[in-house]
């Protein structure tokens, strides 16, 4: 078998009590028929077109040729090097697929001008400028990263009197504004099946391009899911994904925190492309599946909260035996183009079980929508409550930061997270800076004793966003900010890379802030020597 899951302990029962109800209500042939009716009569009208991610792996086989010649092409030419701009369900799996067999690609995920720089610059290992190809990924054709950052890319290669119309590579919707533009631009484009939503598009050209242009293998990606195709479309108890949809969205009372832990896979960065698809695709109407991306050492393991349920990505059955030891979690194994397929399939049927359409985001829009305000007014900075150590606080309600210390306001946190809460950290720094700052939630979640989730900015805002603002109303947020002297104009717009991400963090704070979400901004004037500011006070 291609993916094997094991489940112990309560997560048996579970199982054993929710996947005959599926097998007999035909819920995995449904879904590989196209069944829109599954999710009720609310979400049919929008399941009716969010279904062709089930016959990706067919409709993807001609564009492994197209992309491999491609490659040869741009290699003939000296171009070596693969940024990819995009955003959510557009970068996360071809980081995935890239990271796990072993080829550069830089992605291009954040507003931050240093990382925005940085990608423009290169590096002596992979190339500069002079040696890339710049893929633009964008289902709807409009995302402001990825429309930004083709913007300053284009310049860049002006200035260095190279034409911009060779070097980038299009990913979209056919008939969307970007389409058009790239193509009276003269750019090679791929346009990928509408039917497919953002986080279900893996296995379609919005996985495949950049990552086999960056010389992954997709062909086989492509073989280990269709090596899976019939275990999960049968209306068996044994089909893996009616199992694993059963195991985190089944039970009475649920347990709607999911942490997710890599331990003895070969395959690299999945849980970061699971948050995504499972926060995104339930986190709506008061509900949701909470992940929480954690290592075999994190605190929440300790804590083990009722709320929580952990899922290891494990090796093989190898693996399956010397884990036993860890009765009530869910232990599965497989190749990535199996695991791709299988969560697909699992959140899909997890929707179901909670009641829920899983393939609209209708809260992934109000961010959006008031960073656009922010950018329009161009108002001043507030001034923080007060500044410790180079660190400026600024808290949704005073009453957070009454004694005016950042561990004192991080305390005063804490104590305001519900009994079945949880801590989102988001960060909106230049990543490739302080990618340390990544260590604070492991700090957090033993300090708050809650399960926590750490997010860079504004990536996050495309998939764990909609949980945040759709989900339970029981999460509090720690968003980090940085104040630095770099900036980048972005061409034939009123506002720099700066003001945008700035405008991103504020307006997703005034929107948390809003729906009655506790919200505590720190803003780093000195990221490198503040971070440890923050990591004491986490403390």
């Amino acid at each position: 078998m291609s993916f094997e899951i094991h489940v112990s302990g309560h997560v048996s029962d579970v199982v054993e009590k929710t996947v005959p109800r599926l097998v007999a209500d035909l819920v995995a042939s449904g879904i590989t028929a196209g069944d829109a009716d599954l999710w009720g009569p609310d979400a049919a009208a929008e399941a009716s077109h969010r279904l062709g991610w089930v016959q990706a792996v067919t409709v993807s086989r001609p564009l492994v040729a197209e992309i491999e010649a491609l490659r040869s092409e741009l290699l003939g030419r000296g171009i070596t090097r693969v940024v990819l701009a995009g955003m959510g369900g557009s970068s996360l799996a071809p980081e995935v697929i890239a990271r796990t067999h072993g080829v550069p690609l830089t992605i291009l995920d954040s507003t931050a001008p240093g990382q925005v720089l940085a990608a423009i610059d290169g590096d002596p290992e992979t190339g500069g400028l002079a040696e890339t190809v710049l893929v633009v990924s964008s289902k709807s054709g409009s995302t402001v990263e990825t429309d930004s950052a083709r913007r300053a890319f284009a310049a860049a290669w002006s200035d260095l009197g190279i034409d911009p119309a060779d070097r980038i590579v299009v990913v979209t919707d056919p008939g969307s504004p970007l389409e058009h533009e790239a193509r009276e631009a003269g750019h090679r484009v791929f346009t990928a099946d509408p039917t497919v939503g953002g986080r279900y598009s893996a296995l379609t050209a919005f996985g495949l391009v950049p990552a086999g242009l960056a010389g992954a293998d997709i062909g086989q990606l492509l073989d280990e899911a269709d090596a899976t195709l019939l275990e999960v479309a049968v209306d068996d108890p044994r089909n893996p994904a009616l199992v694993l949809a059963a195991a985190i969205a089944g039970g009475e009372p649920r347990r709607d925190k999911l942490a997710l832990i890599s331990d003895g896979t070969h395959i690299v960065g999945l849980p970061d492309w699971i948050e995504q698809l499972v926060a995104e695709s339930t986190g709506k109407a008061g509900t949701g599946i909470l992940p929480v991306v954690a290592t075999p050492l994190s605190p929440e393991l300790d804590l083990l909260p009722d709320d929580l349920q952990v899922v290891r990505l494990v090796g093989d059955a190898v693996h399956f035996q010397i884990l036993e030891q860890h009765p009530g979690e869910v232990l599965v194994s497989g190749s990535l183009g199996a695991q791709f397929l299988v969560w697909e399939y699992a959140t899909a049927i997890a929707g179901r079980l909670l009641g829920i359409n899983p393939f609209d985001q209708p809260d992934v829009e109000a961010a959006k929508t008031a960073a656009r305000g922010l950018l329009d007014a161009q108002p001043a900075s507030t001034a923080p409550l007060f500044v410790e150590d180079g660190v400026e606080v600024r808290v949704s309600d005073p009453a957070l930061a009454a004694d005016r210390t950042l561990a004192g306001v991080l305390a005063n946190l804490w104590r305001v997270v519900p009994a079945d809460g949880y801590v989102a950290v988001q960060a909106y720094v230049d990543r490739t800076a302080v990618p340390q700052l990544a260590g604070v939630r492991e700090l957090i979640a033993a300090d708050s004793g809650r399960p926590t989730t750490f997010g860079w900015g504004p990536r996050f805002l495309h998939s764990t966003g909609q949980y945040h603002k759709g989900g339970p109303a029981n999460g509090v947020f720690v968003q980090i900010t940085e104040r630095t002297d770099v900036d980048l104009e972005i061409p034939g717009r009123p506002f720099t890379f700066g003001r945008l991400i700035e405008a991103q963090a504020s307006g997703d704070a005034a929107v948390l802030a809003e729906r009655g979400r506790p919200v505590v901004t720190l803003t780093l004037t000195d990221p490198a020597t503040e971070v440890l500011t923050l990591f004491e006070a986490a403390q």
